[in-house]
């Protein structure tokens, strides 16, 4: 079991509510339900994060390794078309 520490949180009435309904059906005491809900949020904050840093490492790999593309070619990679503009009074 993790060590536990008191403390004081100031929290939206709505989330509160909704927290002690969960604690009530689950027979379990509110702060299970709050350091449960705390614990998945920052899990998937982090996971986030490392997921936001393996893109833009492989976007910098990516870039590195097609470094000798021209501007024009990075764009058709990247799916935009570049056409002459088309006279509309023709």
């Amino acid at each position: 079991m993790s060590p536990k520490r008191r403390t004081t949180l100031t929290l939206p009435v709505e989330a509160l509510a909704t927290a002690e309904l969960i604690a009530r059906a689950r027979k379990v005491n509110l702060s299970v339900v709050i350091a449960e809900v705390i614990d998945e949020g920052l899990r998937a904050r982090l996971a986030a994060e490392r997921e936001g840093e393996r893109r833009v490492k492989a976007w910098e790999a990516l870039c590195q390794s097609h470094s000798d593309l021209t501007d024009e070619q990075w764009m058709l990679l990247d799916g935009i078309i570049l056409s002459e503009p088309v006279d509309e009074e023709s």
